[in-house]
């Protein structure tokens, strides 16, 4: 019997020596910091401005009959924007038409007087004042068909102006105006903007200047993350006269993106290459605006607090807290956690 218990107070002490005892960690992965190559990039803030955009105008006086679109539709090019009453410039086209018939008929007759003319002023027939009224109206009567298909050009347009059309592809920004209502040349219709012509623009300080004529390319960041990549550059080659900077333009290539005008971007520049210490994102670890990794001091890791700049999701440049040859641990997240299950 006293066997049997002390062969059981035995098991009960290895076992409790298993539950109790920290568990072994294993070492963690660390990498030695080294200066990298590295291009870094200027960040500006841009805005998305519509290359093509257009206030449309009546170019005729009327009564809208009808308005086909209203403000944020996508409008093909060509398309009806709105109608005008036509009546009147109805009349006026068949006005015309009547005019140049007219005109046709009595040009007939003079040069056909004409040439009658010519035949007889040589014989003795006509006077020289008779020839010379025969010569002024042939020449009047072809000015007056000239004057006349002018007019019914005219207004062949003034009714064509009756239907507005959209003078490009875009979405519609503003309307002017309701159904029914009158309407006078000059007075504004719609407003809009193409949607495949985009461009950004920001300020650029002076002090930068020579970085945007020496980059071929320049990237435009958009809010969903997106990067579109242009080479076509238009800086001023003036100064802003409140900013003291140069504003400049950079047209995108067509893109699936939707981009929508007043959009903040941004703007990145490559700057010079230089020599820097970049870390991975998994070697940070984070609480509010406290940020460190872990570094190896003798044979300890400690939190060193870090300045860091993001390149990417992915890569942080450090700017202060580190040296060249430091060792940290790649997975900070996953050591922190190790630690405090064992107790450490």
């Amino acid at each position: 019997m006293w066997r049997t218990r002390s062969m059981l107070i035995t098991v009960l002490s290895i076992s409790q020596i298993s539950i109790f005892a920290p568990l072994a960690i294993a070492a963690p992965e660390t990498i030695h910091i080294q200066p990298q190559r590295h291009i870094p990039y200027l960040q500006f803030d841009g805005q998305i401005e519509a290359i093509k955009a257009a206030t449309v105008s009546a170019q005729t006086a009327g009564r809208i009959l009808k308005l086909n679109y209203d403000v944020n539709d996508t409008v093909p090019e060509g398309a009806a924007l709105l109608e005008i009453t036509s009546k009147e410039q109805g009349a006026g086209l068949a006005a015309a038409e009547a005019e140049l018939a007219q005109a046709k008929a009595r040009n007939i007759e003079s040069q056909a007087q004409f040439k009658r003319y010519q035949e007889l002023f040589p014989k003795g027939a006509i006077s020289k004042g008779a020839m010379d009224e025969a010569t002024a109206n042939s020449a009047s009567s072809l000015q007056a068909v000239s004057a006349a298909k002018a007019k019914l050009i005219q207004a062949n347009e003034t009714l064509n102006y009756t239907t507005v059309n959209a003078p490009f592809s875009g979405r519609v920004t503003q309307r002017f105006v309701e159904q029914g209502e009158t309407v006078t040349v000059g007075q504004a219709l719609y407003a809009g903007y193409s949607t495949d012509n985009m461009r950004a623009i920001f300020q650029l300080p002076q002090q930068y200047r020579q970085l945007v004529d020496a980059n071929a390319n320049i990237t435009v960041e958009l809010n969903s993350g997106l990067r579109i990549s242009s080479t076509d550059i238009n800086p001023y080659v003036f100064l802003q006269t409140a900013s003291q900077s140069y504003q400049v333009r950079i047209n995108l290539p067509q893109t699936d993106a939707a981009l929508s005008p007043g959009e903040w971007v941004k703007v990145m520049i490559a700057d010079t290459t230089t020599d820097q210490l970049i870390i991975p994102h998994s070697a940070v670890f984070q609480r509010g605006d406290y940020t460190a990794v872990f570094r190896q001091k003798n044979d300890k890791f400690v939190q060193t607090q870090v300045r860091l700049r993001q390149i990417d999701n992915q890569q942080y440049v450090v700017e202060a807290g580190l040296i060249a040859g430091d060792k940290i641990i790649k997975r900070a997240t996953k050591y922190l956690l190790n630690t405090e299950k064992s107790g450490e």
